[in-house]
């Protein structure tokens, strides 16, 4: 990370006195920043080379980030969002012993039997940074145990300076720090991406409110340029400004949105709000980010054009990425040559904007020898605004949809759900139009754990659990 450190002292040297960190208890000049991080490296000297970070403290996770990274360590970010027996597996899987901290996380890394640090100051300040970086990104999929994505420090910088090229960021951006620093995408397009290019960073309070009002508050305090957010989140908000009949602040002219599909229905509602929505697509094992509509080319149902230095192809119906943001490999397996095969379905269309259709072992065969995407079937359910969250899973050699409702379930007449299911469904050819169907409220999808810890389905969770509580839809079956 030298060629981003050596920015970061050059902005404290030629405009010092501009913001970098802004948080509710303080706020961090460039110079100020640069000399944090310098005497925070001078303590780290002497941590093991591998650590692991845990913070309440939005502000105390970017210095220990950068103070780590500026002492040549290999960061291993622990979402406070994982159960306690998925970070145990992070700490097994890594050989994790030493976490650096802060008081309200201590309790939980002493469970966890980690040896606790604080990156004091130190009067022996490093002076440059050491070469060699890095950090393992625990990712938990659909399935299955986290995997540890191991991400040098050169594809780190690959892309950010792919994302400053391809989003025009710049110094008086004012970017909004709403995702939990400990995924990857907020690293890069949080933390990593504004310093590099002289921005300043809101560090929001915890919310105290609901997700929506607590997004607007700080979009309209910080007067935010930019930011990146969930389509769970940005629903959220486009919900709240409907509720008080408000735009969203004319700052804003940049809302990344990536980490699931980001329905047509939602996208338009965002602009009809003012939210200026880029989707994007992307996955750990390339730095997060592969491809993004921009401001001055974007097209609604795509997720844009790769990233500038990355190349995607579709081979035989899969993306495939090719480029230096693509990682070393996960931890503990073979190396990875810079070509990764995503898992992903996908085509481009004639002017080279990318689309993602689904899941490569999501595909569901039915019982007439079709072959469907079933995101591409949930992306039109969810269409109707009374359905806001769909999975489809295979069911009695048909097709079967769980939904959540926009309200608690009893609140939602049954035959409005069932009319707005089939109406939804008469979009779709009759072999992928679901059968039956489940309705659950949004807290089942947690108490059943049917979702992930990065909020993906859990679809085999699902499929069981549809088995048992699937209502027949009123109309025929259509032979496919």
């Amino acid at each position: 990370m030298r060629a981003f450190f050596e920015r970061l002292a050059w902005r404290a040297a030629t405009d010092g006195a501009s913001a970098a960190l802004v948080a509710p208890d303080r706020t961090l000049s460039y110079a100020a920043l640069a000399d944090e991080v310098s005497v925070r490296a001078g303590g780290a000297k002497r941590l093991p080379g591998r650590v692991g970070l845990l913070f309440a403290s939005r502000q105390e996770y970017v210095l220990a980030d950068l103070a780590l990274s500026f002492a040549g360590k290999e960061l291993v970010p622990l979402p406070d969002f994982f159960s306690d027996a998925q970070l145990g597996h992070v700490i097994e899987a890594s050989g994790l012993s030493a976490v650096v901290t802060d008081d309200a996380s201590v309790e939980r890394c002493r469970r966890l039997g980690l040896s606790l640090h604080a990156l004091e100051k130190s009067e022996d300040a490093l002076g440059s940074p050491v070469d060699g970086s890095a950090r393992i990104i625990f990712t938990s999929g659909t399935t299955g145990a986290p995997k540890g994505v191991r991400i040098a420090e050169n594809q780190l910088l690959a892309s950010v300076t792919s994302l400053a090229k391809a989003t025009g960021a710049d110094a008086t951006d004012r970017y909004l720090s709403i995702l939990p620093q400990s995924l990857l995408l907020e690293q890069v397009a949080g933390i990593y991406l504004p310093l590099f290019v002289g921005a300043s960073i809101y560090l929001p309070a915890p919310p105290a409110v609901s997700p929506g009002q607590h997004i607007k508050f700080a979009a309209e305090e910080s007067e935010a340029t930019a930011t990146v957010l969930v389509p769970e989140l940005l629903a959220a908000w486009v919900k709240e400004l409907r509720a008080v009949d408000r735009q969203a602040p004319r700052s804003l002219r940049v809302i990344a949105v990536g980490g699931a599909p980001v329905s047509l229905q939602l996208s338009a509602a965002a602009w009809t709000q003012g939210l200026p929505v880029y989707e994007g697509y992307g996955l750990s094992e390339c730095c997060s980010v592969v491809s993004l509509n921009r401001p001055d080319t974007r097209r609604s149902g795509t997720v844009g054009h790769p990233l500038p230095d990355i190349q995607v192809t579709i081979e035989t119906g899969e993306i495939v990425v090719r480029g230096p943001t693509v990682m070393s490999g996960y931890l503990g397996d073979m190396p990875v040559s810079g070509v990764w095969r995503t898992g992903d379905l996908g085509t481009f269309d004639p002017d080279g904007y990318l689309r993602v259709t689904g899941r490569k072992d999501n595909v569901i065969v039915t019982a007439a020898g079709r072959n469907v995407s079933p995101e591409w079937i949930e992306e039109v359910l969810t269409s109707d605004a009374r359905i806001k969250f769909c999975v489809v899973v295979p069911h009695a050699q048909s097709l079967a949809a769980l939904i959540v409702t926009e309200g608690h379930p009893p609140a939602c007449k049954p035959d409005a759900l069932k009319a707005a299911l089939i109406s939804a469904s008469q979009a779709l050819p009759p072999y992928a139009r679901p059968q039956s169907y489940v309705v659950i409220s949004e807290q089942e999808l947690f108490d059943q754990d049917l979702l992930s810890a990065n909020r993906r389905p859990r679809r085999d969770a699902i499929a069981e659990l549809v088995s048992k509580r699937s209502l027949a839809l009123d109309f025929e079956q259509v032979s496919a």
